[in-house]
């Protein structure tokens, strides 16, 4: 429809033809989309104006179809009265034999074949087969051209194919929306489609393909099995866009689009993340600054201004006294005990675990000093900047289920310790409110679509490392009810099976209370050879032979990661499809080793796949195993029971997930266990803050590591978010930037406004 309207509205072009489809699988509004076509530039004539004026005989004054006006000239200029059509496919053949151009507009792909065109002769298809078909072309190779090689269709288009009413969705352009909560609402009795997450074995330093399967899998069960998907992805952070990893968007034939909107803003989530974290920060060290520099009368008249003569406690500050046993709601009947104890927080500097944030890698802001101006009387601090997906606010947008949720998880995020060990909130600050007034639109899911018009919500994106790495619970709960009994969602975890996949079953699923029916399990040829023992692989530089060259004996030793992965996806009692990602220097004989492998290990199935290079095509196969493991019965478990004390969660996961022999808590995570189970927190889910590049805690350590302590340096609390992320030894929260950023090949073309060098 934006195409056509684009057509009517260009004074260059004077004539337009809307090929249809011809079959009829394709359920779209005809009517609507002829009559969309400017009747001036309605070349076939066939608009309602059009059609109506040539039959009410208004000749002069409309467009006469083509083809019946193109015969009545052939009519006039022969003088012929008794006209015929080649009906023999013989006299078509020998017609076409003699082309050295042939353009045909036949409306159905395969009527013309190769055989029939003579050497060097050039054909081109006129058939439009969707919105949005996707046609592959072997000289587009790099991700973005082939994004722009595809035009989206408008959102509000895809918004009413998936069953969005139009009051449902907020338009941010035309390739992007919001959708808005109530739609579960008017959804609620509809019932769930199939719940599949997408994760990995151990990977490389470059990533095995997990958001390209996501997107792969999701176009082969919409486009190829004709199911209702969706899929559900992490909004990816501008600190690896522009440092070193680059976009998040997929890849290849297998991408959301448009990804230059999916990977710069988006609809400006990450941003409004970044004010309200900022403004807690913010009201931190302000709240210690006047406390230190003010008396308690002084304190309370400021904190309970004067207003019309009167003083009144805000909402905020009712829950404050509340919360200190103080049953009063009339500012003048509070004793000066209780003056005291309302208005000093007395927080212990030290115990201040809220970070500012910031969407950039910069490696500056790791440690950095507060509060060095004169005005602020020599109250400096160590302080430090995370990245802004690092922060907690962000884990909250993840794992709420509501806009009241998100509210009252805002209120319970712990900000510090008071020196009197009382944890202090946000709630206590009296800045809740105002969070869940900047965080009012972010809580909405992101509509958008792949190359080949399947719908994506892309929502939240908390680190993988010290968060949990998964998507939304909001976006999965809308998607699910819009796919129906029979339909799909397919949702990425970030990181190994170990990390990613664990934490979205024992803290995601938990939160939800949404049961998987299948985990697709990602694996490479050149991750498993690493596995095996192969030569170190960076990011950056060429790979060694090992990985380019056939070697079923590394690649067999290399398997010990998967079965573990394998193993480990089972202890949650779902079934298991391998998807063995294929490059192009990958054999045969070496994706058909993993598959076997696999299937000995316990996988339901193991397929390899193109959808790289192929799309949804070549994730057909992939959806099939999908279909049908999703139909096996489910047994899903968690691994532990939240009620277990915080060191005997963290040991089960280590020994269980990680083949650990044991844990040691070194003495501040002792202090921490010590604190949380004190202050009641320790019943929360854990959340291992741990390296990605192996099962173990060194990133060097390859394969399935044993006989190994697992060190537990330090235990943080999310009490918002609603877990504790013990941190396995250094663990950055922001990230730093390369030598050579991927920001140097990232440009504007100022007269076209297309973006460059993005990925």
């Amino acid at each position: 429809m934006r195409r056509v309207m684009e057509v009517n509205e260009d004074s260059k072009i004077h004539g337009l033809i809307v090929q249809l489809p011809l079959d009829s699988v394709h359920t779209i509004n005809t009517e609507r989309i002829i009559n969309s076509v400017a009747p001036e530039k309605d070349v076939d004539g066939l608009t309602s104006i059009n059609a109506g004026k040539l039959a009410r005989g208004d000749l002069g004054d409309c467009f006469i179809p083509c083809t019946p006006n193109g015969c009545m000239e052939l009519i006039k200029q022969t003088g012929e009265t008794n006209t015929s059509r080649l009906q023999s496919g013989c006299q078509l053949i020998k017609k076409i034999m003699y082309a050295d151009i042939l353009v045909t507009g036949i409306g159905k792909p395969e009527m013309v074949h190769g055989e029939w065109l003579k050497d060097g002769a050039i054909y081109h298809f006129c058939y439009y087969y969707h919105c949005n078909s996707l046609f592959v072309h072997f000289s587009l190779c790099s991700d973005v051209t082939i994004s722009r090689s595809c035009v989206p269709k408008p959102i509000e288009c895809l918004a009413e194919e998936v069953g969005l009413f139009s009051d449902e969705v907020e338009l941010y352009g035309r390739t992007k929306a919001k959708v808005q909560l109530k739609t579960i609402d008017r959804l609620q009795t509809q019932p769930d489609g199939k719940y599949v997450v997408v994760t990995g074995i151990t990977p490389t330093p470059l990533g095995e393909g997990k958001s390209t399967t996501t997107i792969g899998l999701v176009q082969a069960l919409g486009a190829h099995l004709k199911l209702n998907a969706f899929a559900c992805v992490r909004q990816p952070s501008q600190g690896p866009t522009f440092g070193i990893k680059g976009g998040a968007a997929g890849g290849g034939y297998s991408q959301v689009i448009p990804m230059e909107e999916f990977n710069l803003h988006l609809t400006g989530d990450i941003h409004a993340i970044t004010a309200a974290n900022n403004l807690v920060a913010a009201a931190i060290d302000a709240r210690m600054f006047h406390e230190a520099t003010q008396s308690d009368k002084a304190l309370f008249n400021r904190l309970v201004p004067l207003t019309g003569g009167q003083r009144k406690f805000s909402p905020v500050q009712i829950n404050r006294l509340e919360k200190l046993g103080i049953k009063k709601t009339d500012p003048s009947m509070l004793t000066e005990e209780e003056i005291t104890r309302f208005v000093r927080l007395d927080i212990d500097p030290e115990s201040i675990t809220w970070q500012r944030v910031l969407d950039t890698n910069d490696r500056f802001l790791r440690k950095i000093t507060i509060g060095q101006s004169p005005t602020e009387k020599g109250f400096t601090r160590t302080a430090q900047f995370d990245i802004t997906v690092a922060s907690e606010i962000m884990a909250v947008l993840a794992l709420t289920t509501s806009l009241a949720d998100m509210k009252e998880r805002l209120a319970k995020m712990v900000v510090a310790t008071s020196r009197s060990g009382q944890p202090v909130t946000t709630e206590d600050l009296g800045v809740c409110g105002a969070l869940t007034v900047l965080m009012r639109d972010a809580i909405k899911p992101n509509l958008m679509q792949t190359l080949e018009g399947n719908p994506v919500f892309v929502h939240a994106g908390p680190f993988a490392n010290i968060a949990h790495g998964n998507s939304s619970i909001l976006a999965d709960k809308i998607a699910l009810k819009l796919v129906g009994p029979q339909g799909f969602v397919v949702t990425e975890a970030g990181f190994g099976a170990d990390i990613g996949m664990e934490k979205f079953f024992n803290i995601k699923c938990r939160h939800s209370g949404l049961k998987p029916h299948v985990v697709v399990l990602v694996a490479t040829v050149r991750a498993l050879k690493m596995h095996g023992g192969g030569p170190t692989v960076t990011a950056g530089t060429p790979l060694p032979k090992e990985y380019i060259e056939e070697n079923l004996a590394l690649l067999e030793a290399g398997c010990s990661n998967m079965r573990k992965q394998v193993e480990n996806a089972q202890l949650f009692g779902v079934p298991v499809v391998v998807a063995v990602n294929a490059f192009k220097t990958d054999t045969k004989a070496e994706l058909d080793l993993i598959c076997k492998l696999a299937k000995e290990a316990g996988a339901f199935d193991a397929v390899h796949c193109s959808h790289w290079a192929d799309g949804g095509a070549g994730a057909a196969d992939l959806a099939r195993a999908v279909q049908k493991a999703a139909d096996l019965p489910n047994s899903f478990k968690f691994l532990y029971d939240i009620e277990l004390p915080i060191a005997d969660k963290i040991r089960i996961i280590a020994q269980k997930i990680y083949g650990a022999d044991d844990i040691e808590l070194l003495p501040e995570a002792q202090h921490k266990v010590d604190l949380y189970s004190k202050q009641g927190f320790a019943n929360l889910p854990i959340c291992m803050a741990k390296t990605h590049l192996s099962l173990s805690h060194d990133a060097e350590k390859k394969g399935v590591p044993t006989g190994f302590v697992l060190p537990i340096r330090d235990i943080r609390a999310s009490v918002g978010a609603g877990f504790l992320y013990p941190l396995v030894g250094t663990m950055p929260t922001i990230p730093g930037l390369p030598t050579r950023p991927c920001f140097y090949d990232i440009d504007l073309d100022t007269e076209s406004g297309e973006v460059h060098g993005l990925f």
